[in-house]
Formats: structure tokens, sequence, C-alpha cells
């Protein structure tokens, strides 16, 4: 008995709830990344929504009272996150890659993130993100006396951060730029006007 309704054993289109589901997670993949891609120049309107969601983020763990837990979690991931965004690409300690410039006289190279910043933006936006959603699980609530763990996130964050400003001294390197870099050349001061022939 042919079900597929064609002459050919098929129409083509497959009915099952599992192909539903596929094309219905890929039909809103395809739109986040979408919305994604749309977002990329806008820097400042991106920082400005995950400033509100931390802040609601931080409201609901005030209101709530408690997933101090999560708060630290999440606080060791950004962590991570702004060490990767402070590190050139590649290492100069195990370099195997083109270096950073360390003279006047090197080929000036620019700084690249091994983290860029949309990326770092999105990564801790998400992680945000499910914290938050953590927070309506009483599971996740762990009962714990949160200035012990602000304390040892305070001495982590102080550690690695002196550990990077080490690295970034020893090898002469910034990771920020302020504005496009112009090259703006000697000025030659003509103080002779004799040299101006006139026809």
């Amino acid at each position: 008995m042919n079900l597929g309704g064609g002459a050919g054993g098929g129409s083509g289109t497959d009915l099952s709830p599992s192909s539903a589901v596929n094309q219905w997670t890929h039909a809103l993949s395809r739109r986040y990344q979408h919305l994604l891609d749309k977002s990329t120049p806008h820097v400042l309107r991106r920082w400005i929504g995950f400033s509100l969601i931390a802040f609601v983020y931080a409201v609901r763990v005030y209101l709530v009272q408690g997933y101090y837990i999560i708060t630290y979690g999440l606080g060791i991931y950004i962590l991570q996150l702004f060490i990767l965004f402070l590190s050139p690409q590649v290492d100069p300690e195990i370099q195997d890659g083109p270096t950073l410039p360390t003279r006047g006289s090197d080929e000036f190279r620019p700084f690249v993130r091994r983290l860029p910043e949309f990326k770092f933006w999105h990564s801790i936006t998400k992680g945000f993100c499910f914290a938050f959603v953590l927070t309506f699980f009483s599971a996740f609530d762990v009962p714990v006396f949160w200035p012990i763990l602000l304390f040892y996130w305070i001495v982590l964050f102080v550690s690695t951060m002196k550990r990077q400003i080490m690295h970034m001294v020893k090898y002469k390197y910034v990771p920020f730029s302020f504005g496009k870099q112009r090259y703006t050349g000697k000025k030659v001061a003509s103080t002779d006007d004799k040299d101006i022939v006139t026809a």
C-alpha cells in the first residue's frame, strides 16, 4: 500500500514529529543567527542590553536573597572570559606564530584577541541568561555564607589580573585601542620663501 500519495513512492515531505521539530529548531537557529549578525556593528547597544540583563539578574538575586553559588560560578566564568578577552591570540611565551612588536623598528601588527569582543559579549550575555534561569530552581539555592565567596572571588580576581598585567608588561602589548590609529607624519616647516618660484 502506497501511503506517500504519489506514483513515485513518496511525496518528498516527511510529516513525522521529529522532522517537524528539526525543521522548527533549524528555522529558530537561523533566525537567532540572523539577529546576531544584525547586532554585530551596534557595539554600544549590545552592551547596554547586556547591562539591563545583568541588572535584572542582580535584582533577582537580591530579592530572593539566595543563589550565591550560581552567582559565584557566574563570576568565575566572567573572569575566565575576561582573561581570554585581554590575551593575545598567539601567546608570546609559546610562540609558533607572529609575535608582537617589541621595538619601534619592528613591523606594526595590530593586537588580535584570543576572544573577540563580539564573542565575549555573546558568551557573557548567555552566561547571565543561563544563571537567571537557574534562579527559578530551588535545587540550586545552596545555603552558603556569601561574604566568604565574595572574598575568595576578589582574591582570585586580583591574583589573576596581576599575572595578566605582568604578562602585558613583559611582552609590551596593550589590549585596548581607542579609535582608529592615524599616521600624521612629520611636519616640515618651511621658513624660507625664496624657494617659491613665481611664473
